[in-house]
């Protein structure tokens, strides 16, 4: 009996993820086109469907909600580590859209669980019918989604003593404190500038080593920095997943002796579902926009 029981579990966290594995593949060949772009179906409607193939599997085991969630988490901890193997996925990446899988695999489990307990082959074949048919349809359908995050600091220091700051900056030394950051994730360390002009080559370098080629396209002295992004690194982790395309600091002369400095970023993400991944996009964008800022604010404030 223990020996049936593990098989069946095994079989369900195991085959689950094949299956998917191999409905992932088919799609990224089939629509190798999308650059990059990853659909609201891989993560959502696939982790749903784990739940529900795993379920059909243990159909007949009986298992409580403390156990049908954590045999789930299991299952989920394999897509992800799959992931990292097969899809070429990186940790911060990974750790974002953790959530999201085990909540949907969790959620297809039970819901398989009610449905295979009623035995009803038409609806549980219509219900997995209307999986693969979002499926198919979201994953042809086009998804473009642009934003822009704006963040503010007041710095007591006139917009002449900060300007050569907002163009350039020497090496950041504070340790990071924002948790992706402290994980792993590249933070801003220092900007290099091959001229103090309009058209000017600008370079954003991070923590790891990446760079940021930029092309200052706005030269407003003490007021407007504006630069086009012209390169970003690739790499499994979300810079992978999101364009930065444009980047500002605007300096707004308070009349007091302060500052207000302005920072913009405009993004374009290649992630869905966006009520999900643009949460984390911000929170990210933010953290680069005030570790940048509070640097400028130090460097200006001195003396």
């Amino acid at each position: 009996m223990k020996t049936f029981l593990q098989s069946k579990l095994l079989q369900g966290i195991i085959i689950s993820n094949v299956i998917v594995l191999i409905i992932i593949w088919l799609n990224n060949w089939l629509h190798s086109e999308k650059d990059g772009i990853l659909v609201f179906s891989e993560f959502v409607i696939l982790p749903f469907l784990m739940g529900v193939i795993s379920a059909w599997f243990w159909r007949n085991l009986n298992l409580k909600s403390k156990l049908l969630i954590w045999y789930s988490i299991l299952n989920g901890l394999l897509a992800i580590l799959l992931s990292y193997i097969f899809l070429g996925e990186g940790t911060i990446c990974l750790i974002i859209v953790s959530p999201l899988i085990f909540a949907f695999v969790i959620t297809g489990a039970f819901i398989g669980k009610t449905m295979f307990r009623k035995n009803n082959q038409t609806l549980n074949v219509s219900i997995v019918s209307i999986l693969l048919v979002i499926f198919t349809v979201d994953s042809i359908s086009d998804h473009h989604y642009r934003n822009m995050v704006s963040d503010e600091m007041i710095v007591k220091a006139a917009p002449e003593k900060i300007w050569k700051n907002v163009v350039a900056f020497e090496k950041i030394k504070q340790a990071d404190t924002y948790w992706l950051f402290k994980a792993g994730m590249p933070s801003p360390m220092q900007t290099t500038v091959t001229a103090y002009k309009k058209g000017a080559g600008r370079k954003c370098i991070f923590s790891n080593g990446y760079v940021f080629d930029e092309k200052i396209v706005t030269f407003d002295v003490n007021k407007n920095l504006t630069f086009d992004i012209t390169g970003q690194p690739k790499d499994p982790e979300i810079m992978g997943h999101i364009d930065i395309e444009r980047g500002q600091f605007l300096l707004k002369d308070n009349g007091d002796g302060t500052t207000t400095l302005v920072g913009n970023s405009w993004y374009s993400l290649k992630v869905f579902p966006i009520w999900y991944y643009d949460l984390w996009a911000e929170s990210i964008t933010r953290n680069v926009h005030l570790r940048v800022m509070h640097h400028i604010k130090e460097l200006s404030e001195k003396n």
